[in-house]
């Protein structure tokens, strides 16, 4: 399809389509995690580091995602990736369901990050250049249908779960149903735009600027940017150990059956979702600093009240309330750290850093907490770095006054990362 007859209109809900397949792949294997660690017969230390494995590719992909798009173009660079989640997906579900192995699916879990965490971006440059042609703002919606996708997948596992259906044959039916998905909408998509690689993304910065006379270098030695990426260390590892653990220690530490473990982690996505979804009006209307101290008081509360429960029903309730005090913290602290246009591509990529290494590095560590103390009395931890980010919310404010070179010196435009395991 020629790209001249595509339009705008088009285009957009075809990113639509691929930030929606992105939620659907990662929810597809998220919700199973209790199943997975049944089949292969893990505790949680056990488990934690087959996490890792998933971790470590993404590691690796983030690190050379910024090359990889700017030499293959977004199109290109999201069908490369989307093979190797493909790959990583079937990888893991056979090695749980068909082969019990740990090692097949510690390699599927790094195949799929591998893939993801550069698919992220990729998709990210065409949302770029969607915006561009609409001439609006239309990223929001974007990443709210990777929600939707997380939301949708947890709903799908829970009745899997409950069905008793394999994880191979839940996966397998996901991922067909994914691949469909990514096949139609890119026939829509269309080249980004010469221009666009230079302004896409915050962890695309890191390599097209990292080199010149600001750059991340200099903003690591900020105060101010420091603090706000330990603000965002707290709730990305709020958001990141929901993700991977809530299920478990909804099984494991209020011997709950699998099915509400697969309930519980569909709560707090659905919460995720609605906090999102609903925060950008409530932020403009309050502001940063007010809205984020009462967002992570809640998230305190939700994790506090989750931890120490004796009951399952309130426990329940509490990661609902847990994940509407997460949902801010990430993109708050982009924006945050975006004040200044002409310093925004360094100090975004810095907080991006620390807030992706939490979001990705604290969950697997967690497990190893995990198998000493239980799963559900380690995210204890969490809850002390969440305190702490309630402390840094006076960093989230706008400074008073701009440095005189940088209102002279016109802006950059904002460039922002990613959500990892969120969004896209």
């Amino acid at each position: 399809m020629k790209t001249s007859r595509i339009s705008d209109r088009a285009w957009l809900l075809a990113v639509l389509g691929i930030y929606l397949a992105s939620g659907l792949s990662i929810s597809a294997w998220l919700v199973r995690v209790p199943a997975i660690a049944g089949e292969l017969g893990l505790s949680a230390g056990p488990l934690g580091l087959l996490l890792l494995a998933q971790t470590v590719g993404a590691f690796l992909s983030v690190s050379a995602s910024g090359p990889v798009v700017m030499r293959l173009g977004a199109q290109r660079t999201i069908w490369v990736t989307f093979a190797f989640m493909m790959a990583g997906g079937f990888g893991l579900a056979a090695g749980v369901t068909l082969l019990h192995s740990v090692v097949v699916s510690g390699v599927g879990l790094g195949l799929f990050g591998l893939g993801q965490a550069t698919y992220s971006v990729a998709a990210n440059v065409q949302g770029a250049g969607v915006e561009r042609a609409l001439g609006k703002q239309r990223m929001p919606l974007m990443h709210g249908c990777f929600s939707v996708g997380t939301v949708l997948g947890s709903v799908v596992g829970t009745v899997m779960t409950a069905l008793g259906v394999s994880v191979f044959a839940h996966m397998a039916g996901v991922y067909v149903v994914v691949i469909a998905l990514v096949v139609v909408s890119m026939r829509f998509t269309r080249h980004e735009g010469g221009d666009v690689r230079t302004t896409t993304t915050g962890l695309l910065a890191i390599v097209d600027q990292g080199g010149g006379p600001y750059s991340v270098r200099h903003a690591w030695r900020e105060r101010r940017t420091v603090l706000i990426g330990l603000f965002v260390l707290g709730m990305a590892l709020a958001e990141g150990a929901a993700n991977d653990w809530v299920a478990l220690a909804l099984t494991d530490g209020y011997d709950a059956p699998a099915s509400v473990g697969a309930i519980g982690y569909g709560l707090f996505v659905t919460a995720m979702t609605t906090g999102r979804l609903l925060g950008t009006g409530v932020l403009n209307a309050y502001g940063r600093v007010a809205v984020m101290r009462v967002a992570c008081s809640l998230a305190i509360v939700g994790l506090a009240v989750f931890v120490l429960s004796p009951w399952l029903w309130l426990g329940l309730i509490a990661v609902f309330v847990w994940g509407v005090g997460a949902a801010l913290g990430f993109p708050v602290g982009m924006s945050a750290a975006a004040d200044d246009p002409v310093r925004a591509s360094a100090r975004v990529s810095v907080v991006s850093t620390i807030g992706y290494g939490a979001f990705l590095g604290g969950p697997p560590l967690l497990g190893l907490l995990g198998e000493a103390l239980g799963v559900r009395n380690g995210l204890a931890v969490v809850l002390v770095l969440v305190v702490s980010s309630l402390f840094l919310v006076p960093q989230l404010a706008a400074p008073k006054r701009r440095p005189r070179s940088a209102e002279r010196d016109g802006g950059e435009p904002n460039l922002r990362g990613p959500l990892p395991g969120e969004e896209v």
